[in-house]
């Protein structure tokens, strides 16, 4: 009974964590209302490794572990909405890396276009990005050696990634959800993005049991 007990507090707290690294904008319903597609982009990534490696290799690393984040989102994204409707679709990835090959946007300077501007290239309502801060290579799998102690008070920081949702007609950021990479991250860039959005689920803004929620609570 003790240690069902424990590990609920165990999920409380990392629920209640999840919650506070949420920004969610108080105009989302308004901005948000006539959204019917978003794009993911690949993911912006600061690799700071340990490995005597050439700039242009750990650019290319950076590359790829941006990549990866962005084909894991769409994973998740694809299987949950198998389980549950979202009141939005996800435009193919492979869609959405050709049209910016087309428009000669490269993950090297896609930084310097606006929300805006990739919303309209795209023909999106909005669009999903974000950062990726790491000292390993996530695509990979974090190191795996483990310690129970680690584990539990989130020891072993490998990193921070963010996620954000912004308007594509106005550019204003309308979702954003922030974690540390650690141990109890998950093993790879598909078993983070999955853990993490589970936890950011009951919050994630187009989640369409949420949206009837705010209806019934404003009538």
């Amino acid at each position: 009974m003790k240690n069902i007990f424990l590990y609920l507090c165990i999920l409380a707290g990392i629920s209640l964590q999840a919650q506070k690294n949420i920004y969610e904008s108080d105009k989302f319903d308004a901005l948000s209302q006539n959204h019917e597609v978003l794009a993911i982009m690949p993911f912006l990534t600061n690799l700071d490794l340990e490995d005597d490696i050439s700039k242009h290799e750990l650019k290319e690393r950076s590359e790829k572990e941006g990549y990866a984040v962005q084909s894991a989102l769409e994973i998740y994204f694809s299987r949950r909405k198998k389980k549950k409707k979202f009141s939005v679709e996800f435009q193919n990835t492979k869609n959405t890396n050709a049209l910016l090959a087309k428009n000669n946007i490269t993950y090297e300077n896609i930084d310097i276009y606006t929300i805006k501007e990739l919303s309209e290239i795209l023909g999106v309502d909005g669009i999903i990005s974000g950062n990726l801060d790491l000292n390993v290579l996530l695509s990979k799998g974090i190191p795996d050696d483990f310690s129970f102690l680690d584990y539990f008070l989130g020891n072993a920081n490998y990193g921070r990634i963010g996620i954000k949702i912004s308007d594509g007609t106005t550019g204003k950021l309308l979702w954003k959800y922030e974690k540390k990479i650690t141990k109890k991250s998950g093993k790879n860039t598909d078993d983070l993005v999955d853990r993490m959005m589970k936890l950011a689920t009951k919050k994630f803004p187009y989640d369409k049991e949420k949206k009837k929620g705010r209806k019934k609570s404003k009538g």
